[in-house]
């Protein structure tokens, strides 16, 4: 983990290569594997904190994303080696926010990528009220989500 200063907590990251396979024409990262690193820190944090997808199903929900934007600041190449943070950001409502930060090992940030998520009842497919509660009541290690029991 990596320590956020500004937010005095310790954000939970993982580590990813970048892939040869995943570049572009121009040798660089591309666009829309960003959001798949994004997304891999976000269910390994889950999965860190105890909430298996399987879990989430059999609860009949699912967390879903509704807004994502990516702010690109560096590119990345092939065998560069990056980590990629995943904060939760609780408000009140049926919506929370992930920070994420995309970041080569020698410090140099490669992205942001800011998104809004929920949960979703799978059958009735709309939102679910209370997502923190109900992360909170899945979770074996609560503190990884931000939340604080």
């Amino acid at each position: 983990m990596v320590t956020d200063p500004a937010a005095g907590t310790a954000p939970f990251t993982v580590n990813v290569t970048v892939r040869g396979y995943e570049t572009d024409t121009q040798g660089h990262l591309n666009q829309a594997v960003y959001l798949q690193y994004a997304e891999h820190a976000r269910w390994s944090v889950l999965q860190a904190a105890g909430i298996p997808q399987s879990a989430l199903v059999a609860q009949g929900m699912g967390p879903v994303t509704v807004e994502t934007t990516i702010r690109y600041l560096r590119e990345l190449r092939a065998g560069d080696e990056v980590t990629v943070s995943c904060a939760f950001v609780w408000g009140e409502g049926k919506s929370f926010r992930i920070e994420q930060r995309i970041v080569r090992t020698d410090g140099t940030p490669a992205a942001e990528v800011h998104a809004v998520c929920g949960l979703l009842d799978l059958t009735a497919r709309t939102m679910l009220t209370d997502p923190r509660g109900r992360f909170t009541a899945l979770a074996t290690d609560p503190a990884l989500l931000g939340i604080e029991t």
